[in-house]
């Protein structure tokens, strides 16, 4: 069941946005009840969720205990864009065009790639030295535990193969020697707040980045327009993620991430950042949206695999980032099982969705 105090709170975010479009549409009474009813249902429709364990201590992603804690978490407010239910959106008229640019035939990859940290409310700030983007960047200290793990780790499965975890070495090692884009993403759920840098690494001085994104996992809050996060997008990473607990469940129930080789200079809300000079309105604006088809079979894939297949039909997955083609983010979690069936599925498999949010296009 669903708890009085999130209703209550629900409902005072609703009445505010409605009475937002009552004034801005000129939508009636009539039409404004309608809304909160729709909304009403996305909020029922929710999994009910198990009182959050307590913590005390930093946790890594790929445990038992990470997995009671995230199937607590509630990650953004029920209606936000992450947890929109796009499947029966309208495809968008350009989907055709843009799924040609990026190539129909091409097969859906995937990289093992983001794993996170949990750490407790009372974890330890620690200033992190920001070195390319400080001014796009959200003001420390950070809980970074000391073993934070960075992007890749503990496994080996991504298209940077530079930036893999060599055998045999640690993660302290890999702090220090890394290479490649070195996300580190700390989530603190308590709080309600995601930690997220690119280019992390630890030194004898501390730690330092390219830059931080902070976000409010209560409010779901974007970055300000034309700023950038740990992904080009100006988007949150640890959303998208695709986790092993909700894999377990049987259905990944959030939008996710992917990459593309070309994009274009231009972006659609939730994302704030574009990272591309090409103007050509056949290649996809940074936070495109894209579903699996309504048709596509499912049913011969393994239990993780569908999981992840339901998901991309509900709430599909954004283009967070310049990178391979068709290549989503996973986490490097040894627990889940038959990923490279992922393989089989193509571009043609995808569409693009009409979400109608406000798209910026560069010049």
């Amino acid at each position: 069941m669903i708890s009085a105090i999130r209703v209550i709170r629900w409902l005072k975010r609703t009445l505010m946005k409605v009475t937002s479009l009552v004034r801005m549409f000129g939508i009636g009474c009539l039409g404004g009840a309608l809304i909160i009813m729709i909304m009403m249902a996305t909020l029922l429709a929710q999994r009910s969720r198990s009182p959050m364990p307590s913590i005390t201590a930093p946790v890594l992603f790929d445990t038992p205990e990470a997995d009671r804690i995230l199937a607590a978490l509630q990650v953004f407010p029920a209606d936000n864009p992450w947890n929109q239910d796009i499947s029966a959106m309208p495809v968008l008229r350009d989907s055709a065009k843009i799924i040609a640019g990026i190539g129909p035939d091409k097969s859906l990859q995937f990289n093992l790639d983001m794993g996170f940290i949990i750490v407790p409310p009372d974890q330890k700030r620690v200033p992190v030295k920001l070195l390319d983007y400080p001014a796009e960047s959200d003001p420390g200290p950070y809980p970074v535990p000391d073993n934070a793990p960075i992007e890749n780790w503990p496994l080996a499965w991504n298209e940077d193969t530079k930036a893999l975890p060599k055998p045999g070495q640690s993660l302290e090692q890999l702090q220090r020697e890394g290479t490649g884009d070195r996300h580190v993403i700390v989530v603190d759920p308590i709080n309600g707040k995601l930690y997220e840098f690119w280019q992390a690494r630890k030194t004898d001085q501390g730690w330092q980045a390219s830059n931080n994104a902070t976000f409010d996992l209560k409010t779901g809050a974007l970055r300000p327009e034309r700023w950038t996060s740990a992904d080009a997008a100006g988007l949150p990473i640890f959303p998208a993620v695709a986790r092993y607990d909700e894999c377990q469940r049987g259905m990944v129930e959030h939008a996710m991430r992917f990459t593309v080789r070309k994009t274009r200079r231009a972006y659609v809300l939730p994302a704030t950042h574009w990272a591309s000079r090409n103007l050509d309105p056949a290649l996809p604006r940074m936070g495109e949206r894209f579903r699996l088809r309504k048709d596509f079979d499912i049913s011969r894939f393994p239990p993780h695999v569908q999981a992840i297949l339901k998901g991309l039909k509900k709430y599909g997955m954004f283009v967070a980032d310049n990178g391979g083609d068709w290549r989503m983010s996973i986490a490097p979690d040894r627990r889940l099982k038959g990923l490279e069936t992922l393989r089989k599925l193509k571009g043609s498999d995808f569409e693009v969705v009409d979400t109608g949010a406000r798209s910026v296009e560069g010049q």
